[in-house]
Parts: structure tokens; sequence; C-alpha cells
């Protein structure tokens, strides 16, 4: 069977003879009429999908968006991407993802849709760039197909509804396969460095995951491009420069600004944006031991039994032990156990593994009957370009040790997306051959009964629709296997759609009606937990069992529905400060919902997780001595962090799991440390300087000042030192 590209691989014709208006609705006259107004549909639906009810998950997660409401406050914040206007110390990634939403909410006013929609609008310029993508070789259908498995992917519309950086990362990923393929057409080098800058502006989004696309790139055009070899090696340099440069100067900046004159590295141990790169960000989350401060692989003294105890409760299934089959590391217990199936797992399967399947059965056969063709060969070219990005991508994934969350998965989905629509379209162009046939029948049927088994995984979900799914299916499998079906070949198309697509678009379609909140969200219906595992679910109040009672006082909300809440009578005492800092407490976690309710700059005391060195015993002091910190949260509630309890309770209080917490005490499971995007982490032997800083830290401020209690919370007013302290 031989491959043919369709008449759309050839360069477009300027349209000259129409105004611009009737060239944006008519598009290209080279395609049918119909293909704009549908393109025009899909981007509308995409947008309505993206964009419903995007209100109700608040401020998504509270610690992207304190870091967003200080760039919006502080330039320099804006620069170096730090969680407080005051500049103390930095998220633990690069800010590219926050400058968007921080000019937005410069433009418009910091609120929830001015950092949600830019995210929102994020989603549908890649499906249209995707779409473009894909349409300049294989023509409108595979573009629109293409286009539209992405907007349905459910781990999509999480992301793109949510203030974490995936979104904008996705994104450039997309632009930087789009200047790949002009690249190719023509030798481009121009093009090529235009990919490579792509990529180093996603590394400025989140560091070295942008890479995971860069061999898939490399290889592609080294293979395909139509140019001497030599000449094709000089413009892999040159884009490699790029790379470089477009991720670099950011990083030089961060480098040759003395540590006096700039926020500190969050996620460092020792206040340098280069061990993000290698270590935390980079390298270590594929070995497990990012650092950071945050003690490599291990669970801060928390027993397994006790982990799993947890987990269970909060609905996210099993922790595999670190150093067993699911590898070493907190990623081998956050992410289920490591290997090859691990795409297909309860955590993960829900999130992409849709069409996983039949992307890769089209891939592997698109690459067979392209074996024999020219080295230029763009079906062969777009095989090497999307499913290398998917086969390293789903592989680092399956077998990292390090730190991951289901949402990382969104970086699969444009190549899932756009293998299936290429694949599909060729395909159905030679459905008069019985092997296309029997490839696209097998496409849509496997993809209908792994539908089955992830729908079933939430049974209690509307159970009819998963039979009804296979049904319509099993029809469109079997007419698709009939030959001369070209007669009746819209409608044989369009059960065939339905029956592959519904089961990854009525998840997709429960996501959006979800709120999400917190460090992790997770796609789905509620009853699916699609508000997230840890510190993506409803969040408890500071010191309060599952089913308690909130602390005395009144909570102002911050975020969605299950956000973490602000003490309305300590915002209230916050929002009369002058200081530098309105008050200084332990972890980002801790701080965020406070700095978000009062406005005011709180300084996060050893970061997110409240691992991290800084500030030291001496230097503290020092800001109290200056009159820079006005007062003292103790605990925090959750400390630095989600379900493993950071901190102290409010006295009185109860840690999640039961027993008091005294005034000083711990958390959950007497873990300080905390989960979302830094994982379970606490005291070590090998970091335990960082919370031993913040235990010097608590202890000074208790011995030397007096508490008081400010609607449940217990506060320390800095000003008022004890007698003959």
């Amino acid at each position: 069977m031989s491959m043919s590209i369709p008449v759309a691989a050839r360069p477009d014709r300027i349209d000259t003879d129409h105004p611009r208006s009737y060239r944006i609705l008519r598009g290209n006259p080279q395609d049918p009429a119909w293909t704009r107004p549908a393109l025009l549909i899909l981007l509308a639906g995409t947008a309505a999908l993206y964009l419903a009810n995007l209100g109700a998950s608040g401020m998504g997660n509270d610690f992207y968006a304190a870091a967003v409401q200080a760039g919006t406050k502080s330039w320099r914040a804006f620069l170096f991407g730090s969680f407080d206007s005051s500049n103390f110390i930095t998220v633990d990634k690069p800010p590219a993802s926050l400058w968007v939403m921080e000019l937005s909410g410069r433009i418009f006013g910091f609120s929830s849709w001015s950092m949600l929609v830019p995210q929102a609008l994020e989603g549908v310029a890649t499906v249209a760039l995707l779409y473009a993508t894909v349409r300049r070789w294989f023509g409108s259908v595979a573009g629109l197909l293409a286009g539209l498995v992405l907007a349905l992917t459910p781990v999509a519309v999480v992301m793109f509804r949510f203030n974490n950086p995936d979104a904008l990362l996705v994104l450039l990923l997309v632009l930087a396969a789009y200047c790949v393929v002009r690249a190719l057409e023509a030798g481009s080098t121009w093009w090529l460095i235009a990919a490579g800058s792509a990529v180093g502006f996603g590394f400025l989004t989140k560091m070295l995951q942008a890479f995971l696309v860069v061999p898939a790139f490399g290889l592609v055009y080294l293979i395909a491009a139509p140019t001497p070899l030599r000449r094709r090696i000089l413009q892999l340099l040159a884009s490699g420069l790029a790379i470089v440069v477009s991720a670099g100067w950011w990083i030089a900046i961060v480098e040759l600004t003395p540590a006096g004159s700039r926020p500190y590295v969050g996620g460092s141990t020792n206040n340098n944006i280069l061990q993000l790169v290698w270590g935390y960000n980079g390298l270590g989350r594929l070995t497990g031991s990012e650092g950071g401060g945050r003690g490599g692989g291990g669970f801060g003294g928390a027993n397994l039994e006790q982990l799993q105890e947890l987990a269970r409760a909060e609905g996210f299934g099993d922790i595999a032990a670190p150093g067993g089959r699911g590898g070493g590391g907190i990623g081998g217990g956050f992410g289920g156990a490591t290997g090859i199936t691990r795409m297909f797992s309860d955590t993960f399967g829900g999130e992409i593994s849709w069409l996983l399947p039949a992307s890769l059965l089209g891939f592997v056969a698109m690459l067979w009957l392209s074996r024999r063709a020219p080295r230029t060969s763009r079906t062969r070219a777009a095989m090497i370009l999307w499913g290398g990005w998917l086969l390293v991508t789903g592989l680092v994934f399956s077998f990292m040790n390090g730190i991951i969350h289901q949402y990382y998965t969104v970086a699969m989905a444009p190549a899932i997306a756009a293998l299936i629509g290429i694949t599909v379209s060729l395909l159905w162009q030679h459905r008069d051959q019985w092997l296309s046939r029997v490839l696209l029948a097998a496409m849509v049927a496997g993809s209908a009964a792994w539908g089955y088994v992830l729908l079933d995984r939430t049974p209690n979900w509307h159970p009819w629709l998963r039979v009804a799914i296979v049904v319509v299916a099993g029809i469109g499998a079997l007419a698709l296997l009939i030959p001369g079906i070209r007669r009746v070949g819209i409608v044989v198309a369009i059960v065939a759609l339905v029956g592959g697509l519904g089961s990854s678009g009525a998840f997709a379609a429960a996501t959006a009606s979800v709120a999400h909140d917190g460090a992790t969200p997770t796609s789905g219906p509620s009853s699916a937990g699609g508000r997230g595992g840890f510190g993506g679910g409803a969040r408890m109040f500071p010191g309060q069992q599952s089913g308690g009672k909130a602390p005395t006082g009144q909570p102002t909300r911050v975020g969605g529905p299950g956000a973490q809440t602000a003490n309305a009578a300590l915002v209230k005492l916050l929002k009369a400060t002058d200081t530098k800092w309105a008050a200084a407490t332990d972890g980002a976690n801790s701080a965020s919902p406070v700095e978000l309710a009062s406005g005011k700059a709180i300084m996060a005391i050893g970061g997110f997780s409240g691992s991290d060195p800084a500030p030291t015993l001496a230097q503290f002091k020092a800001y109290v001595a200056a009159g820079q910190v006005r007062y003292y949260i103790a605990g925090g509630g959750f400390g630095g962090g989600g379900a493993f309890g950071g901190g102290q309770a409010p006295t009185g209080g109860q840690a999640p799991t039961g027993g008091e917490a005294p005034t000083g005490g711990r958390g959950a499971f007497g873990v300080r440390g905390g989960t979302g995007e830094q994982g379970a982490t606490g005291t070590q032997p090998s970091t335990g300087g960082a919370q031993r800083g913040n235990s010097e830290i608590s202890s000074w401020v208790e011995s030397n000042y007096t508490a008081i209690t400010v609607g449940g919370e217990t506060v320390y007013d800095l000003s008022k030192p004890k007698s003959g302290s």
C-alpha cells in the first residue's frame, strides 16, 4: 500500500482576489468551503469548554496565584518570579507562565478571571496551532481531527483551566513543532532557530521538561530535511544555540544579580538557580534525588503504612514502597509503580491514555508503510516528529523515579492528537484497501474498549455511557470493514468518530464541570476525584479533622470550593500593617491564602514546603530588629503543606489523623514538610538544616514574644517583645 501526500501538503496559494474579512471566514482557496467554518466551530467549542464556569475554581493553585498577585504589585517580583511582593523568596519554577497571568492582572486588575482566562486562551491557541501544523502536510481533515482530539483530552481540559505552568509549556512546544515543520519544507535555518527559541522559552516555563521534545525534533530534521547533511548539522547547532540564548538570558540575570538584591531562589539549598536546573527541576526528577532541601526520595519520617492510610482516605490509591518495583524516590510513591504500564494505571490512565493505544498503533503502521519512501518523506517525518515526542516523553514519565504528578501528562496530548489526526486521515483516504480498513476498525474498536475500562474505574458515573459508546463503536468498526463504503462514508465516519472519541469527550466534559484547586488537579467528574489527588481535593481548615468543624472565627474563602481559607480576623489585622512583610509563617502553602486575602506580602519561611534554608535565625532576627516583619503566624495550619501537615495545628486543634498537636507541635504523622509540587518531604538527617532553622525561629519567637489568639490562630506581635527579652 502506498501512501501519498494530499494536495493540501503543497505550499498554500495566497488569495489576493478577496478582502481579508472574506479570507478569514473562507480560509485557503485550496481547502473545501466547509473547512474554515469547521475550524471556527472547533475553536469556539474549545473556548466554551475551557472558559465555562471558570470562576468556580477560584484561585486554583494558591501558591502560583499568590505569586501572580505579587507580580502585579512589584516589577522585581515579576522579573524574578517572587512568591511575595516584597521579594523574600521565589517560586520553585522559572517565571514565564507567571508573566502572562501577571500582565493580564496588571491590565485588567488581579482576579481569578484575569489569571485563569489567559490559561484557557492558551489552550484555544494550542488547538489552533496544532491544527495549522498538521494541516500543512496532511490536509484540513487531519488538522481538524488532531485539534478535536487535543481539545477533548481530559488532562488538557484540566490544565488549560488552571494556573500551573503546564498550559504555556504545551503551547510553546506545539509552536516549536510548527516551526520544525516549516523548517523541514525548505531546509530553512531561520525556522529552525525559531523552533529552538520556542523550546528555550519552554525552559523558562518548566525547565528541563521542555527539552523532552528536542531528540525528536533534532532527529527528524537530521533525517528528513531537504538539504545536505553538513548543512543540516550546522543548522541544528544554530538551533541549539537559539535554545541556549532564549533559555539562558533569564538564568544569567539571576546568576549575575547579587543575592542581596534579589529574592532567595525557592527550591534550592544554596540560593543558586543552577541547582534547580540540574537538580530539583532537572535530572533529579529522573533519579528521585531532587535535592533542593527536600531530602531526596524520603517521606519525612512517616512510615509507608501511615502514608497508605492517608492516600486511600484521600482517594489517591496505593503508594508504592520506595525501592520496590516502582523504584525509589518520591515519584514511585506519588506516581505509583514505575514501568511501561504506568501511563495506563489507575493514577494516570484517566488523564491521558484514552487514545494512547490507537495513536501507538497508527504510529507503528505508518512507519512500516512508509519504510521504502524517500528520505524526505513527509509521512515518515511526521511519525518521527510526533511519535518521537510521544515515546520520549511517555517513557520518561513512565520510568522516572522523582516527583511526578498526573497533570504532567498534558505534555503528551499534542503528540497523541497529531498521530491520531494524521494516521486516521491517511488511512481513510486509502479505505479502498483492506489493510487501511482493518487498521481503522482496530483503532476505533480498541479506543472504545479501553475507554470502557477507564470509565469503569468510575462505576457510579453514568454506567450506561460506557456500554452505549462500545455499541456505537462496534457498529462503526464493522461498517469500516465493509468494502466500497464511499457512498455512505460520511455517516460511517461520524459513527466511528463518536465511538472512538466518545469516552474521552464525555470525561472531558465532566472535567470542565468540576472546580479544581490545590496543587495537583486531576480530571474527571467529582466522583472520580476531579478535585485532585494530594493537595487537589477539598482542603481542611488548619487543625481540622476530616468531617470536623473549622476553628472559631469567620473564615474568608480564597479560591474556589475546597480552597484553603484565611481567617477574617487575621486578614483584618494584617491589612492594617505597613511593614515590608505583614507577617511570617512556615511554608508558602500556609502563607498563600493569607497573602491572597490580605493583599499583603507574607514571608514564607522555608519556601513552598518550609524546607528551604531561608531565612536563617540570624537573618530573621535582623528583619525583626529592622521592623520589617510585624507578626509571626504560628504553624500555619498545613505548614508547608498539603495533606502531610507541615507545622502545628492551632492551639487545642487536632492533626488530620487525630491526636492533639500542641503549640509548636507537628502536623499529621508528626511530619514537617509538605506535598504539592514538591511531594512529601520532611526532616531528614541529610537535609535537617532548613527544618532546624524553622524550628529555631519558632522557638525564638515563642521565647521572646507573647502569643495571642486571632480568630483561632496563634499569632505573635513581633513589635512587642516580652519584658526583659
